[in-house]
């Protein structure tokens, strides 16, 4: 369990500096992080963090594939943690 938590708080860190640097490389027309990146951070479980920075720094709000689709990974996530534990670690 304290391997999860430390997990959870690397990718939720790492969620936060890739979508702010994003924002970053926008404002300055740099090269950006795709889509496809953002979001995959966010299945790995950084999805929190991730949709937290984004309404504070006011980035992809506008989006509905981030606006909707992040708080629905978390909610799968959330569902599929629920699932197993109520189905296989309880038991145990």
């Amino acid at each position: 369990m304290k391997y999860l938590f430390i997990y959870l708080i690397v990718i939720s860190l790492v969620s936060v500096f890739v979508t702010v640097l994003d924002k970053f490389c926008a404002k300055h027309n740099l090269w950006r992080i795709s889509e496809k990146t953002l979001l995959f951070l966010a299945v790995l479980g950084g999805g929190i963090a991730m949709y937290i920075t984004m309404r504070i720094i006011h980035h992809k709000t506008r989006k509905n594939k981030f606006m909707i689709g992040i708080p629905a990974i978390v909610l799968l996530q959330i569902g599929l943690v629920a699932i197993i534990y109520f189905n296989f670690l309880e038991k145990i």
